[in-house]
């Protein structure tokens, strides 16, 4: 029977410190800020964005939204963008994804002052990340990297299955865990005999995006279990993509979903946001 790690619990502790630095940096004149960049109306990210606001308001992060058509072109896009590099007040920057699939999202990533890419999307910090140099890391894998601390959970040597090579959470993640010294396999749509990869591992990471697809006959007894999707059943409840209620009793440990991953995501954000002030 597994231990749950508890992203909600830790997202809170990390937060609370957050108030204190921000009342600190408050006390030397400087007033920290995020602006977050949403292009379109799409519903889930109106949904992300409003969380990100109420978590910079309870911390003291001045919080600045800037909405744009979905019909704008790329060079009003970059415009935004360097408008907000140039802008001293603004410490943290932040372009909500997905944008109309028209647009560069690479190009504005480009864009976004390194200095102040708190989601680590720049090409220069993801470089950083693999030289393992300080630098803005993005916020999922940040959060399960700080999971992994909080619950004296040590990669070194350990065999880590990741299930997903996306540029937000898998790729970031493969360096991640490689910074920890662990020895990382990726497995993905392609991957052949993929239950042969999870089985030999000692912790699998799941981001995919397919409702309970980790099985519990695709982990080893002991293993440690992180949960990374989100995904909503026919019924309208939140599911992961692990099947929580079977894998739960051969894990280690577990992330449950909501409560896990996703609280430490935000909270990462505003730690980096934080951290900019200062970079």
């Amino acid at each position: 029977m597994a231990e749950i790690i508890n992203g909600k619990k830790l997202a809170k502790e990390i937060r609370e410190d957050l108030k204190i630095k921000c009342e600190e940096l408050k006390g030397k004149g400087i007033k920290p800020k995020l602006a977050v960049v949403m292009v379109g109306d799409d519903k889930a990210s109106q949904v992300y964005v409003r969380n990100k606001s109420k978590v910079c308001d309870e911390i003291g992060i001045e919080f600045e939204e800037h909405l744009l058509d979905s019909n704008i072109e790329q060079k009003v896009l970059i415009e935004v963008l360097e408008k907000l590099n140039k802008d001293n007040n603004v410490h943290g920057i932040l372009l909500q994804s997905p944008i109309p699939a028209h647009l560069d999202i690479n190009e504005a990533f480009r864009t976004i002052s390194p200095e102040k890419d708190v989601d680590g999307f720049n090409p220069v910090n993801v470089g950083k990340l693999c030289l393992n140099q300080d630098t803005f890391v993005s916020c999922t894998p940040y959060g399960i990297i700080k999971m992994f601390e909080a619950y004296n959970i040590d990669l070194t040597g350990k065999n880590v299955t990741i299930i997903g090579r996306s540029n937000i959470v898998g790729k970031p993640l493969i360096q991640c865990c490689l910074n920890k010294n662990a020895t990382v396999t990726v497995c993905h749509s392609k991957t052949k005999d993929l239950k042969q990869h999870t089985q030999n591992a000692d912790i699998v990471i799941a981001a995919i995006g397919k409702s309970k697809f980790v099985t519990s006959d695709m982990i080893k007894t002991g293993a440690v279990v992180i949960d990374v999707g989100i995904n909503r059943s026919d019924d309208g409840n939140l599911t992961g993509d692990v099947d929580y209620e079977n894998v739960y009793n051969k894990a280690s440990y577990i992330t449950p979903v909501p409560g896990g991953v996703g609280p430490m995501t935000i909270a990462m954000l505003m730690n980096n946001v934080i951290k900019a002030c200062t970079f």
